[in-house]
């Protein structure tokens, strides 16, 4: 557990360090949302309508911009070697830096989406819902983009591959999220979307840090 909390405390540090990259996703997050009202018009009825499907498309790209570095900056510089050798499994290093990257990019993400539905003209009825499923659903893209860019590491056009990996997969994550969201869902509606991204977190959470293990241990071959 100490090994595994000083990986986080590591990981943590060296986004401070790179903060470029946090604010990247964000502000590419809140322009790629201020472009629909453009594209669609200003129709507030219309604009709350299409909001949470905007708010998690929006939410899910720009969780993917930092994946690349996630291992990447380690396998080049050799630390993922030493990662490999410090005697944490490597499905434990997959749940760290999955920790990590929620909290550098899922957490800040999930805090600005608020205002951003707000100015979406999302009702205030479907906000609790959408923030309570971002919460779940940024939890699960930080475990399939963690598990993505494992098992991608050391390939040639990485980059390329990677969105091409975690996008399909993300797409059930989208798809509840929405969905429990929407100004017409029923209450009932609501709760089933939620435990149903629940579910899906839950296997994430069980596969996800195995498959990225399998991928740091095929990259540190």
């Amino acid at each position: 557990m100490t090994a595994f909390l000083a990986l986080i405390g590591r990981e943590l540090r060296l986004a401070l360090r790179h903060g470029a990259d946090t604010v990247a996703a964000l502000l590419f997050f809140l322009v790629v949302t201020a472009l629909f009202p453009l594209a669609v018009g200003p129709e507030p009825v219309a604009l709350g309508r299409m909001a949470p499907g905007i708010v998690w498309v929006a939410a899910l790209l720009a969780a993917l911009l930092p994946l690349e570095r996630l291992f990447g900056a380690d396998y080049e510089d050799g630390s993922l070697d030493l990662l490999l050798l410090s005697g944490l499994a490597p499905a434990l290093i997959g749940v760290a830096k999955a920790t990590a990257h929620w909290l550098t990019t899922g957490l800040p993400l999930l805090l600005m989406a608020a205002p951003v539905a707000i100015m979406l003209r999302l009702p205030a009825t479907s906000l609790v819902p959408l923030l309570a499923g971002l919460l779940l659903g940024s939890l699960t893209m930080s475990l399939l983009g963690t598990a993505g860019a494992a098992i991608v590491l050391g390939a040639r056009r990485a980059a390329v591959l990677l969105p091409i990996l975690v996008l399909p997969l993300a797409t059930p994550v989208v798809i509840f999220g929405a969905a429990g969201a929407a100004p017409a869902q029923t209450p009932a509606g609501r709760t089933q979307a939620l435990l149903l991204e629940a579910a899906f977190l839950a296997f994430c959470a069980a596969v996800c840090p195995i498959a990225a293990g399998a991928g740091l241990r095929a990259a540190g071959e």
